[in-house]
């Protein structure tokens, strides 16, 4: 495909070798990916979500890869497969996981990421890590900061514009200075309408219910206010420390919005906060991402920030903002 040329080259036109910041994009064997994973060896495996499961690997050269093996693909489906991976793989930001290749083989449809060493969101706030309490405040900031500017850039500066249609704490993943990569983005796109399993349907399976915007549960359609209601979800899940939904017994579930607004009415920010941090945090920042967050979690859609203005409000430090944010009609306690 003549669009490799340009980014697998490491020379300039002088001859010289240019310094790479990101490894070459380019296809991959699936022979050569077997090697790699063990042949999507169940030890291997790092997650699994919406549109299939995600492998470690080792290339030949010692460099760590992630290979996201997507589901079901109909070899009848008209879906250029490697014009719409090349599409994603332009999009380019410092906190959206760069596709790094793509590998297309009889019904074998594989993406190659490179390997973020410190995993996701999701394994620090409720996995394998949980009990480590790696996330201090200054990085739960930064994390909520950065990701909320990728999902931005995926919205309005994108080309195309992408709705993301996954956002949850899973596919927000920590590369080793624990900066924000977000990543499973724009995959609606390259799963077939008719695959048989169902993959590209929002609803389908229940990882991600806690996440699904009230529309998006009743349509199935992704939205980017449906990406603003679960980009709110995962801010409170941060913060807090709990899962989108949780067990109160056998047969009640409860959602996060529904546990954290009550306290904000008794501003009682600090049983909020997640416990592991031990009190060491900054009050004012506290307050402003829980309040961010449930403005984006409303259930009605117009009453919703757009994702731009979710990166100012969570940048702004103004006390005017935060007078303004209080204000917000949802969080006054209505007397019935």
């Amino acid at each position: 495909m003549q669009f490799f040329s340009c980014l697998c080259c490491g020379k300039g036109f002088d001859g010289k070798k240019k310094v790479k910041s990101e490894p070459s994009w380019r296809i991959f064997s699936l022979k050569e990916l077997h090697a790699a994973t063990n042949s999507f060896n169940y030890d291997n495996k790092l997650g699994e979500g919406r549109f299939g499961s995600v492998y470690w690997g080792q290339l030949w050269d010692g460099s760590q890869i992630a290979v996201k093996r997507l589901k079901v693909w109909s070899s009848r489906e008209e879906i250029d497969f490697a014009v719409e991976v090349e599409i994603l793989a332009r999009i380019r930001h410092k906190n959206l996981l760069s596709v790094r290749g793509y590998c297309a083989e009889g019904q074998e449809r594989l993406i190659v990421y490179e390997y973020m060493s410190n995993l996701s969101l999701v394994s620090h706030l409720h996995g394998q890590h949980s009990s480590e309490s790696l996330l201090d405040w200054t990085r739960r900031m930064n994390i909520a900061v950065t990701s909320a500017q990728a999902i931005a850039y995926l919205h309005f500066h994108a080309t195309p514009r992408i709705v993301h249609g996954d956002v949850r704490a899973s596919n927000v993943l920590l590369d080793s200075e624990f900066e924000a990569r977000v990543t499973d983005f724009g995959y609606g796109k390259l799963m077939p309408d008719n695959a048989e399993n169902g993959a590209n349907k929002t609803t389908k399976g229940n990882s991600n219910l806690g996440y699904l915007s009230p529309e998006c549960i009743e349509s199935g359609k992704e939205s980017d206010m449906g990406d603003v209601y679960s980009f709110g979800v995962v801010l409170l899940e941060l913060v807090t420390g709990k899962r989108p939904t949780e067990k109160l017994n056998q047969t009640t579930k409860q959602g996060i919005t529904e546990w954290v607004l009550p306290l904000v009415y008794d501003k009682k920010f600090g049983e909020i906060v997640d416990q592991r941090l031990n009190g060491k945090y900054v009050e004012e920042e506290l307050k402003r991402v829980v309040l961010v967050g449930l403005m984006c979690a409303q259930t009605e859609p117009e009453k919703r920030p757009t994702m731009s203005e979710v990166v100012e409000m969570l940048m702004n430090e103004s006390k005017e903002k935060m007078t303004q944010l209080e204000a917000n009609p949802l969080f006054n306690k209505t007397i019935e």
